[in-house]
């Protein structure tokens, strides 16, 4: 007689569904934060350039000015179209001196556009022009930069924040042989760089006169 054995039923064979597991999830995510994270990155610098932009821009508009030259007053040294840029902050740290080229406001509203002239006379200088040249203290100056010797006469005394300012085309400039001495709050700045056109590119030269420091 045989023992019939029942055997353990088989067991069932079934689909398994993979379950995702946190770091999965977080592989998936990534490439999303990523462009997120990076869009505020180029967001952030674009603003940060922007920012410094402004700063710079406002810093150097405040320290130095930019003007074109009009006219032939300052022939042969500058000419008619020039483009200049004048250093504001020099006058802030120390007084104009003799040889400066400047730009001005004109006294008494003559025009709405800034002049550029070179100082000739400080406080407490006399200045007087005759036999066609320019006298200070009773020295006649060498000015090498003129276009030709000035065809007028006359004299001043530069009182305190005063200037006695000449254009170097004496004979055609609007300046003070014709309407008086130059405020010193009317200077607006020194000239010291010419960049337009590209052949006059380069430093504004600076005439000084020995023969003043002689006799002193």
């Amino acid at each position: 007689m045989v023992e019939e054995h029942m055997g353990e039923d088989s067991p069932d064979v079934g689909v398994v569904t993979p379950v995702e597991t946190p770091a999965e999830e977080a592989t998936e995510e990534e490439p999303s934060l990523s462009r997120s994270f990076g869009i505020r990155s180029w967001l952030q610098d674009v603003l940060e350039t922007l920012l410094l932009a402004a700063i710079l821009f406002l810093v150097i508009n405040t320290l130095t000015g930019r003007y074109q030259v009009h006219g032939q007053s300052m022939e042969p040294s500058l000419h008619d179209g020039q483009y200049l840029i004048a250093s504001k902050v020099v006058y802030w740290l120390r007084s104009p001196e003799r040889g400066d080229v400047i730009v001005l406001d004109p006294p008494n509203e003559q025009s709405e556009i800034p002049y550029i002239k070179r100082v000739i006379g400080l406080p407490g200088d006399v200045v007087e022009v005759r036999e066609q040249r320019v006298w200070v203290n009773g020295v006649a100056l060498n000015e090498p930069y003129i276009s030709a010797p000035p065809g007028y006469t006359g004299n001043w005394i530069v009182t305190e924040e005063q200037y006695f300012v000449l254009g170097d085309n004496r004979n055609n400039s609007s300046d003070s042989h014709a309407w008086g001495l130059l405020p010193r709050e009317q200077i607006l700045g020194k000239a010291i760089f010419s960049y337009w056109p590209p052949e006059t590119w380069g430093v504004i030269p600076h005439y000084t006169f020995p023969e003043l420091q002689t006799v002193q």
